[in-house]
C-alpha cells in the first residue's frame, strides 16, 4: 500500500516535524549500545502483524504476537491469550494500517494506532501498545522481540482519512520521570501501565457509567504529560 511505500520518508519527516531529531544524550546512550527510542520497529511490528494475518489467520496472528498477559475488550476487558484460546479464524482476516506510532523515550513501550477494514464493509480505528519482550535482559546484539500488551478496535460511522505519512512522536529524555504518577496496574476496572523509565503512561479501564477509556500521555522536557492519544466508548445498551 501507499501508506507504507513511505514509511521511511514518513518517519524522517515526522521526527523533524516534532523535533524528534536525536540529541546528544541520545546519540550517547546509541553508541553505548543503551536502549533508545526506534518508532520503526513498531511500524514493522505492526506490517508483520498485518501480514500474519493474512497468511496464517486473523485470530492466530493475535495469539502468536499477544504476550501473556495481554487484555483485550470484548467488550469486556478479558486476558487476551484466555479469550482467543482456540477462537476459529475467520475466511477473511481483518487488514489494517498504522496512522501513528507514539513512543517511550528508553524505547521499551511503543504505542500504533490506526485504520481497520474488515471484509463486510465495516470500518474503525484501533490502538495497540507494544512492548519489548525482556526489556533490559537482551544483548544490544541480539534482535528485540516486540509482543503486544493491549489491544482495542472500535467501528466508526465514516473511515479515517489516509494520511501522507506516519506520525511519530517520542517522549521526552530529558527528566527522569519513574517517580510520576506510577499507574496502580490491574483493577476491578482495567489496567494502567507504564513504561520502564516512566514516560509514557498508559490506561484503558472502565468508567463509572459503563463507557470504556483509553489514554496515552508522553513525558515532556518541563517534566509534565501530554496528553497524546485519547478515546471513549460508550457503554453497550442493554
Amino acid at each position: 500500500m501507499r501508506l507504507f511505500a513511505v514509511v521511511g520518508i514518513a518517519l524522517m519527516l515526522s521526527s523533524c516535524a516534532s523535533g524528534g531529531g536525536l540529541n546528544d544524550r541520545e546519540r550517547y546512550n546509541r553508541v553505548i549500545g543503551k536502549p533508545v527510542a526506534n518508532p520503526s520497529a513498531i511500524v514493522k511490528a505492526e506490517l508483520s502483524f498485518a501480514r500474519l494475518a493474512q497468511e496464517k489467520g486473523q485470530w492466530s496472528a493475535f495469539r502468536e504476537t499477544a504476550d501473556d498477559a495481554a487484555i483485550m475488550f470484548t467488550p469486556e476487558l478479558v486476558n487476551a491469550q484466555q479469550w482467543l484460546k482456540g477462537k476459529a479464524d475467520p475466511a477473511q482476516a481483518v487488514d489494517w494500517q498504522p496512522h501513528k506510532i507514539f513512543m517511550s523515550c528508553d524505547g521499551s513501550i511503543g504505542v500504533s494506532t490506526g485504520a481497520w477494514q474488515s471484509a463486510n464493509g465495516t470500518t474503525g480505528h484501533f490502538t495497540t501498545i507494544w512492548h519489548q519482550d525482556d526489556f533490559g535482559k537482551r544483548k544490544p546484539s541480539k534482535d528485540v522481540s516486540w509482543k503486544w500488551i493491549f489491544d482495542d478496535g472500535v467501528p466508526l460511522a465514516t473511515p479515517l482519512a489516509e494520511p501522507d505519512y506516519v506520525e511519530t512522536e517520542v517522549a521526552s529524555c530529558k527528566a527522569d520521570h519513574r517517580t510520576a504518577n506510577a499507574p496502580a496496574g490491574l483493577t476491578t476496572s482495567g489496567k494502567s501501565g507504564a513504561s520502564v523509565d516512566g514516560s509514557l503512561l498508559w490506561s484503558a479501564a472502565f468508567t463509572a457509567d459503563g463507557s470504556r477509556i483509553v489514554f496515552v500521555d508522553l513525558a515532556q522536557a518541563d517534566g509534565s504529560f501530554k496528553r497524546v492519544h485519547e478515546y471513549t466508548v460508550a457503554a453497550p445498551i442493554s
